[in-house]
């Protein structure tokens, strides 16, 4: 590869805005600007569709077509029901958990801007000693400081406002990216740090690249069900995140073993194409790219199965970034792996030709 430097100072003035900014299910379309802008220098088009999927352009004309993708949104909530108390009662957008939320700020997304609100929580004097009940969807509630629902509603908050944390991008130790939403706004940091590479460093591609930035996965791969109907694409290499099982209270017999900091974790699953895996198992060996491996049973649950199983069967592989604390405020991913990522994507690329099919009959 090309001694340019990888993650560089825009790069990382970029990665801070694109994962400060909210974008959650539904609602990715202000991220998807942030992004699409930081790629102008580096693609020739773009495509958009009527839910907000981004896709970047290197190569438009081409017929052979390959997809590098991740997807922009985060888990979220929404108001369900205001108390005649004014305090907010909430549903899951995405996979939220209930259990991180006493105490949380939050950011209430009406028309009129950001309403501020807390998750609270009754003090530890007050809770039983013999029962302590634990946070539940159905018990933890938002205090906007309105003394009713009228008061709630003039402040502009309805049923149906989403509603997201605000903690912002901050780095540990030197090495550790931690903000909520890495889950997956890293892959699309990532799939747009390697348009950059190809860009900087003149790499000719015989092939048409679909750098694709889906929405709604959080809520059952939506977006990229979408988009692939659009694209069509011939291959497809998605970047998702995947549990670091190093923590405590995970069950590695059952969850598998990866730990930040070792690598990218290549899939292993009906949905992914054999040959296109070892392609790139084969390239992280020869250019010495650190890389885990993870077996999945039945579906990978990430948007690998939507690309896969469309178009009459694409050519589909799942690289992913070990994460600590998946869907919690503290996400947590190691710079190295975040280079390798990358690295393994783009020089993956180099290695396929236009018209390749992946065919096991051949």
């Amino acid at each position: 590869m090309a001694k340019k430097q990888l993650l560089n100072k825009r790069s990382m003035d970029f990665l801070e805005k694109y994962l400060n900014n909210a974008s959650p299910t539904g609602y990715e379309w202000e991220g998807q600007k942030i992004w699409m802008d930081y790629l102008k220098p580096y693609v020739d088009e773009f495509i958009t569709d009527t839910y907000g999927s981004a896709v970047a352009v290197i190569n438009p004309k081409a017929k052979y077509r390959v997809v590098i993708e991740g997807h922009a949104d985060e888990i979220s909530w929404y108001v369900n029901y205001i108390s005649d108390n004014g305090l907010l009662y909430v549903i899951r957008n995405g996979g939220s958990d209930h259990q991180i939320a006493p105490s949380k700020v939050v950011n209430i997304h009406t028309k009129n801007g950001i309403v501020k609100g807390v998750f609270g929580w009754p003090a530890i004097h007050t809770r039983s000693k013999a029962k302590e009940e634990a946070p539940k969807p159905d018990n933890i509630c938002i205090d906007i400081g309105a003394k009713d629902k009228g008061e709630v509603e003039k402040m502009g908050v309805h049923v149906g406002c989403v509603i997201t944390y605000p903690d912002e991008f901050h780095i540990l130790n030197k090495d550790k990216f931690v903000c909520r939403a890495l889950d997956n706004r890293m892959g699309g940091f990532m799939i747009a740090e390697v348009a950059r590479l190809l860009h900087e460093n003149k790499q000719k591609l015989d092939f048409g690249l679909y750098i694709t930035n889906s929405v709604q996965e959080e809520i059952g791969l939506r977006g990229a069900e979408m988009i692939t109907q659009t694209i069509k694409p011939n291959v497809a290499i998605v970047t998702d995140v995947t549990h670091d099982t190093t923590t405590p209270m995970i069950d590695q017999k059952k969850q598998g073993y990866a730990e930040i900091g070792k690598g990218p974790v290549i899939a292993y699953a009906p949905a992914v194409q054999q040959k296109l895996r070892d392609l790139i198992t084969d390239t992280a060996e020869e250019k010495k790219i650190p890389f885990q491996r993870a077996a999945l049973s039945r579906a990978t649950g990430t948007d690998t199965d939507a690309f896969a199983y469309s178009n009459g069967g694409v050519a589909s592989a799942l690289i992913s970034l070990p994460l600590r604390y998946m869907h919690t405020t503290v996400e947590m991913v190691h710079k190295e792996d975040v280079e390798n990522v990358i690295k393994l994507i783009y020089e993956t690329l180099l290695k396929i030709k236009d018209g390749e099919t992946f065919s096991y009959f051949k």
